[in-house]
This record gives C-alpha cells, sequence and structure tokens, in this order.
C-alpha cells in the first residue's frame, strides 16, 4: 500500500492546494505596495482578512458534491464570522 498524496487528499478536502498559497503571496505583494503607498495599506490588510473567508466559500460551495460534512462546516464557520459581525454591530 503506497503513502497518500499529499496534493491529491488536500484537492479531496475541498480546497486545492494552490489557492491558499496564492491568495497568500497575493496578500504580501499587496502588503509591500502598502509599504511604499502607506494611503494603500488598507487593501493589503483587507485581502489577507478575506483570503480564509475566500477558503471556506470556496469550500462550502465547491466542495458540496464531494463531502458535504465540510461544506457544511464552513457554511458554519462563515456563519459565525457573520453572527460576530451582527453583534459586533450591537455592541457599538
Amino acid at each position: 500500500m503506497s503513502a497518500p498524496d499529499p496534493q491529491r487528499s488536500a484537492e479531496l478536502a475541498g480546497l486545492p492546494a494552490w489557492l491558499y498559497p496564492l491568495g497568500f503571496w497575493v496578500g504580501v505583494g499587496l502588503l509591500a505596495v502598502g509599504v511604499l503607498w502607506p494611503d494603500l495599506a488598507w487593501v493589503g490588510v483587507v485581502w489577507v482578512a478575506a483570503v480564509p473567508v475566500l477558503a471556506a466559500a470556496w469550500v462550502a460551495v465547491v466542495g458540496w458534491r464531494l463531502d458535504r460534512r465540510l461544506s457544511v462546516a464552513a457554511l458554519a464557520a462563515l456563519a459565525g464570522l457573520a453572527l460576530v459581525f451582527v453583534v459586533k454591530g450591537f455592541i457599538k
């Protein structure tokens, strides 16, 4: 029996192995732009915060037919994040 291929198992988990690192490196580039032009720093910060949200949305939508439990977990994470923003609005 051979060892499982990490590339294939990552894709079966819902998120392609290349997607999250790509989002990270785009964020690093945007943060570097923010160092040179401080008025644009917010773009990099928003992108870095959005990468996990986009990853969860990807897993929820694309992985629905492959692994429903994983998709439901991703939807629950997104719902929890939305709940945090709603509750934060009440606290302010």
